[in-house]
């Protein structure tokens, strides 16, 4: 009978700790970047991030109003992210830059990453040209990466002809992690 009792509290352990809920404070899906979703109204903001700083265009009164960029701040002064709303009469989250390193990927993609590890964990679908950087549009992803043109070889940084992906470096760092809802 001991030895049941003994196997049945091991059992429990074990599921107990399969059930253990991961910290997602930080985690980027397609759909949400920590506790913020696709979802969220505007105006929820201030309840979502309760713990957080939000900082609006000072041109705006409320968070609700027709602000162009939400910068969010740590309490200690961290910029995690900033977010563009949309023009929406009921307004939500159309763009996010995301400023804190923990912010990952379930894949491990973040700030820290390469180009090496965008390209290993995800199909490119097109990769754009701009003045000082390139921007990096993977397949059937809402995220998209800017590396900037200093990251490139010499003969590439001052073209605005269009680059291709085995002309990036493995090791190009990324300068911007976006995230665009539609």
């Amino acid at each position: 009978m001991k030895k049941y009792i003994v196997v049945l509290g091991i059992c429990c352990l074990l599921f107990s700790l399969g059930c253990e809920k991961k910290d997602t404070s930080f985690l980027i899906t397609e759909n949400s970047i920590g506790p913020l979703s696709n979802t969220t109204p505007v105006e929820d903001l201030e309840a979502v991030f309760i713990q957080d700083s939000i900082v609006k265009d000072t041109s705006s009164l409320s968070i609700a109003s027709q602000s162009r960029k939400i910068k969010l701040f740590e309490k200690g002064g961290k910029h995690l992210m900033t977010l563009t709303p949309n023009l929406d009469s009921v307004p939500k989250i159309e763009n996010i830059r995301i400023f804190d390193t923990r912010y990952v990927t379930g894949d491990g993609i973040s700030l820290q990453s390469t180009f090496k590890d965008i390209q290993t964990t995800y199909a490119i679908k097109k990769i754009v040209t701009t003045l000082n950087s390139i921007v990096i549009f993977p397949k059937e992803s809402n995220l998209y990466f800017t590396i900037d043109k200093g990251e490139l070889p010499a003969n590439l940084r001052y073209s605005t002809s269009t680059i291709e992906a085995v002309q990036i470096p493995d090791n190009a760092k990324i300068k911007y992690l976006m995230l665009g809802w539609e």
